[in-house]
């Protein structure tokens, strides 16, 4: 496995790729890596001749500074892991390396960007499409794998895709989650332990959400029981919570008749979570 600091010996590997015939698989990361991360590396595995990941954690997807500041990094650990999986690149490009002095463009789309999850945190879509073009850039792959639990964030990129023409498949890869329910992420360790035990309570309203919908019913519904499930948990606090189109993020209301895309955000002790599943009737 060769870890690159910088764009050019990135693009000079894969170039040797590219000169052999083998396809390339791309897996962004913001490090701490987690099984959630290892089943993207997997999927790109298993799509691709070779599998670039890249460790950076994005200054301009933050709203806050000290969210930065708290961000867990371990890259040690981080390396270890994706050399057991037989990742061939690493690249962990610095903050004056993907954006560098005078820096002005950004990368946004306007309406999918600015809606759901992104009237909570404005700007972050903003910067998550913004970095994701230029990695897009630094190694242009064939295939770049995301996971599903971030799913406006994976329709957003899939719409950037699409728009500035990127000749690269887009994955979506399902959610991983703990034998107990909670979706993986790195933001789990933040977690006191009575929080840890609450937090189950966005894959219980979920499973209740996605079993109401089984048997038929409408979206006001779908609503009022995954809020009453969630405000039932006293260390909870609901933040977000949309049910649209399942491919276009579209408003839905009525009688559930398509795939819908429940996506959650909930907040404990000032840890912010978030989880996601499509249900349909």
């Amino acid at each position: 496995m060769e870890v690159c600091r910088t764009i050019a010996d990135c693009r000079t590997l894969v170039r040797r790729f590219r000169t052999a015939g083998e396809s390339v698989g791309l897996v962004p990361t913001m490090g701490f890596l987690h099984e959630g991360h290892m089943s993207l590396v997997a999927a790109a595995k298993s799509a691709a001749d070779r599998v670039v990941v890249t460790i950076f954690v994005n200054p301009t997807q933050f709203g806050e500074a000290a969210d930065l500041e708290s961000y867990p990094r371990d890259e040690v650990r981080d390396l270890e892991m994706l050399e057991q999986a037989g990742v061939d690149v690493v690249l962990i490009p610095s903050v004056e390396e993907v954006y560098p002095g005078g820096d002005e463009t950004i990368v946004e789309t306007t309406r999918m960007a600015n809606m759901l999850h992104g009237l909570v945190r404005p700007g972050h879509f903003r910067g998550v499409t913004t970095v994701v073009a230029r990695l897009f850039n630094f190694v242009q792959p064939d295939i770049a794998c995301f996971g599903e639990k971030d799913y406006q964030q994976l329709q957003v990129i899939k719409r950037m895709t699409r728009d500035l023409a990127f000749p690269i498949d887009i994955r979506g890869v399902p959610t991983v989650r703990e034998p107990d329910g909670l979706a993986m992420s790195s933001r789990n360790v933040r977690l006191t332990p009575e929080d840890r035990a609450a937090a189950l309570v966005l894959s219980q309203s979920l499973t209740a959400a996605e079993q109401a919908a089984a048997k038929g019913t409408t979206i006001e519904t779908l609503r009022d029981l995954i809020s009453s499930t969630v405000s039932a948990e006293p260390r909870a606090t609901l933040c977000g919570l949309d049910i649209v189109g399942a491919e276009d993020l579209s408003d839905l209301s009525g009688d559930l008749t398509s795939p819908a895309a429940i996506m959650i955000s909930v907040e404990f002790g000032g840890i912010l979570l978030i989880d996601q599943r499509v249900v349909t009737p």
